[in-house]
């Protein structure tokens, strides 16, 4: 299979293994997020939404690495404290199946994060004075 996008490029320099866990977690976070827009930022896969990024993912020898901000670490504190965990980041063994439905929960939780500060946010037009 050619890939055709720069997140498959990225899963297909790993062992096969390690792209069966890649490309589940990849598309679960398509279906959660289907609008987003799929990078290589910071040398790892990337969805962005509305110009921020809303998580990251990466593999590593022992685990896969899920970057939801720490926001999305917080918000489900609990669930990831069976994980390796960090302030902004979970790890997920390479032996253990992955927590897809966790996963798009933290990701469904960031799209609303998002969507609601866009919303705060305010368009400001430049008036010349003087």
């Amino acid at each position: 299979m050619a890939p055709n996008n720069p997140i498959d490029e990225f899963i297909a320099g790993y062992p096969r293994e390690t792209q069966t866990l890649l490309r589940q977690l990849h598309s679960t976070i398509k279906r959660a997020v289907p609008n987003a827009e799929e990078v290589i930022s910071y040398g790892i896969p990337t969805f962005n939404l509305n110009g921020r990024h809303l998580v990251y993912f990466s593999a590593f020898k022992n685990h896969i690495g899920f970057y939801p901000t720490s926001s999305g670490i917080e918000a489900y504190k609990k669930e990831v404290s069976k994980y390796k965990w960090a302030k902004g980041s979970v790890q997920f063994p390479l032996d253990k199946p992955l927590p897809l439905g966790l996963v798009a929960k933290i990701v469904k939780f960031r799209v609303k994060e998002i969507l609601e500060a866009k919303k705060g946010e305010r368009d400001f037009e430049l008036v010349e004075t003087g």
